[in-house]
């Protein structure tokens, strides 16, 4: 799972051998028989390499000026598959954005070599110094992956105490305990599996939903039954550190420890990778004992026959109308059928309403509103319902609107939807 190839490429048997032909254990590979899903498939998972052919609709030449412009963030290898051999095309392909220039017929073991050698270039630019394990950079793409993904987890392990274990047994020492943490997880990680460092403290670990809690479970036992040999006689029969450096001097201090939070499954709710470290980062929280390592894991709720679930349903409403008097309406009818009404908002709460009712005014201004609050993550799961006297369909939906409701409407209409939402979820 290191590295994630995307084929762009029409033609099902030519794609097809070739994806079976980069395909390993630490390579994933996605076919894309169009650009549209070509474009949606670059957004959602950043793939570290592109092949492309120029069996595609557009000219190889304008696609990579599109695709780099597209990914400068993330900076994806290009490769571009031709049946030309022409030395004038293959320089212009290359000047568009191209790292590498194929001409078909490929030679399947010289390909396969090529594209291996490109990945491995990738992966190297983005390794720590001291642990060589990918970098934050490349954790980050990693979790990206996880928010259409089905079948992984993901952990995350924390040292505790580990900058006061610096202070008394020095940095290098420090180093040391590290790699050997490194050690213990590589020692239970397969092929498909990917650990990366996330900074000096905290390390990811992409794993299988099934074997994700036995996982955690082994490196938490098996760090605890190391971690002694790192320390001397004195701390190890004290059951703790006791620094003696001028500023520190008579602190105690517990051993140092690793703390596991992980996540199994219901990526999918989670609206970006910085939702999924701010969860594992909570979760790990709730592992924490005042000695020695553990960890807490969030799995998917299962549900026995017969049981009962009492879901909370939010009825939270809020609105934004410029008719004063019709902003009363709406208010007093809604709250007859039971949802709670707002006409002021926090847009840093985390509670925030079901569903807004917003009049984007005659101007259109109410939409650049619109616009702030879905960049927002804690509005992900709001629904949006624009009323307006404009009748532009297209620009009010692309700006992010769950429903367009031209003025004048019937109130009942408004209550239906309203209801819709609410019970949609």
């Amino acid at each position: 799972m290191l590295s994630t190839v995307l084929i762009i490429d029409k033609r099902v048997e030519l794609s097809t051998k070739y994806k079976k032909c980069i395909t390993e254990g630490d390579i994933n590979c996605v076919i894309a028989r169009n650009l549209k899903d070509a474009i949606v498939a670059v957004q959602e998972i950043e793939p570290d390499m592109i092949i492309v052919s120029d069996s595609i609709e557009e000219s190889l030449n304008s696609f990579c000026q599109k695709i780099r412009a597209l990914t400068y963030n993330t900076r994806p290898v290009i490769i571009a598959l031709s049946k030309s051999a022409d030395t004038t095309d293959r320089i212009n392909v290359l000047e568009s954005g191209a790292d590498d220039f194929l001409s078909e017929p490929v030679n399947i073991d010289e390909f396969k070599t090529r594209i291996k050698a490109h990945l491995r270039r990738d992966v190297e630019l983005n390794l720590d110094n001291k642990t060589l394990l990918p970098n934050q950079k490349f954790v980050k793409k990693a979790l990206k992956r996880l928010l259409v993904s089905e079948n992984h987890a993901v952990l995350l392990v924390g040292f505790e105490n580990l900058e006061n274990y610096k202070i008394a047994y020095t940095e290098l020492a420090a180093d040391k305990l590290i790699q050997t943490f490194i050690a213990i997880a590589k020692s239970a990680l397969d092929e498909n599996d990917f650990i990366g460092q996330l900074d000096d403290n905290n390390f990811v670990i992409i794993t299988s939903k099934f074997g994700a809690e036995k996982l955690a479970q082994f490196l938490t036992f098996a760090f605890d039954t190391v971690v002694p040999k790192f320390y001397s006689e004195a701390d190890n029969s004290r059951g703790y550190m006791l620094i003696e450096s001028e500023r520190y001097a008579g602190m105690r201090v517990n051993p140092v420890s690793i703390l596991v939070g992980g996540i199994i499954d219901g990526f999918n709710v989670l609206a970006s990778v910085d939702a999924i470290l701010d969860k594992l980062y909570s979760i790990k929280k709730l592992a924490k004992i005042p000695s020695g390592s553990n960890y807490a894991i969030d799995r998917t709720k299962l549900a026995g026959e017969n049981s009962v679930i009492d879901m909370p349903v939010n009825k939270n409403i809020y609105i934004k109308e410029s008719d004063d008097s019709l902003g009363y309406l709406i208010r007093t009818t809604l709250e007859l059928q039971g949802y709670d009404v707002q006409t002021e908002i926090d847009t840093n709460s985390a509670m925030q309403p079901a569903i807004i009712i917003m009049d984007s005014e005659s101007d259109m201004s109410g939409l650049d509103y619109l616009k702030i609050l879905k960049s927002r993550n804690n509005f992900a799961n709001t629904k949006i319902i624009v009323t307006t006297t404009v009748h532009d369909k297209t620009a009010i939906l692309s700006s992010g609107a769950d429903l367009y409701l031209p003025k004048p409407y019937e109130i009942s209409d408004l209550v239906r939807w309203v209801e819709y939402f609410i019970n949609k979820g």
